[in-house]
């Protein structure tokens, strides 16, 4: 009988372990408030989804077929979602403070993807550096960093 128990625990872990993300995950959640923040306006452009591809193969060195599931994963937790705390719980968990700060330059990163900055997006980026720790002073100055990355790309500059 426990061998019987230990076989299944192996076998869910080694389910678990594949192209499959838990809720929990940070990986989920950081995806998860991506999205929430991308699809503030209303929609989300080809630049925004190209510029998270990148960012989330970067960022978590996954193979094509991982990449996509973690998108998926993301992309779902996000409509599920009725409030960002869930999220960002999960990232404060794993995340050190300085990490926080640079998880919201992240996101300014991809509000400003596709050249255009909503208010909603700006609301939407003030809560998540609210509960994530974030002072009101950083969250500023990622955004104005964002912001000039964006410039310095649109005019060709190094």
């Amino acid at each position: 009988m426990l061998e019987r128990i230990q076989t299944f625990i192996q076998n869910l872990g080694a389910r678990q372990q594949g192209d499959g993300f838990l809720p929990g995950d940070p990986r989920v959640a950081f995806a998860a408030l991506c999205f929430q923040v991308m699809e503030a306006d209303g929609g989300v452009s080809p630049e925004e989804k190209r510029h998270l591809r990148i960012l989330l193969r970067e960022r978590y060195n996954l193979a094509e077929g991982q990449l996509t599931a973690l998108i998926n994963a993301g992309r779902e937790a996000g409509q599920e979602a009725v409030d960002y705390y869930r999220f960002t719980s999960d990232l404060k968990r794993h995340l050190e403070p300085e990490e926080c700060v640079e998880f919201v330059g992240i996101l300014w990163d991809l509000v400003h993807a596709d050249g255009e900055r909503s208010e909603l997006e700006d609301h939407i980026i003030w809560r998540i550096a609210d509960l994530l720790g974030v002072s009101a002073r950083d969250r500023v100055l990622q955004r104005q960093q964002a912001a000039a990355r964006q410039s310095k790309g649109d005019t060709g500059e190094d």
